[in-house]
């Protein structure tokens, strides 16, 4: 659930990024490419989330 959601906020953040740069530099706005880019770095997150979990140290005694 918690990928869904980090995939959800991406989007909505990385459209509204995309939305606000074009119009600052008096650009276009491109759906497609803004939800392919926002959606990657989305998927990068979450795998990046997942491979860097602390792994947990096993006491010998």
């Amino acid at each position: 659930m918690k990928y869904l959601v980090t995939l959800f906020w991406s989007f909505v953040v990385g459209q509204a990024v995309c939305y606000l740069g074009g119009a600052l530099q008096s650009g276009t706005y491109d759906f497609k490419f803004s939800t392919i880019i926002s959606l990657t770095i989305g998927v990068l997150t979450c795998i990046l989330s997942f491979v860097m979990k602390p792994k947990h140290a096993t006491s010998q005694a």
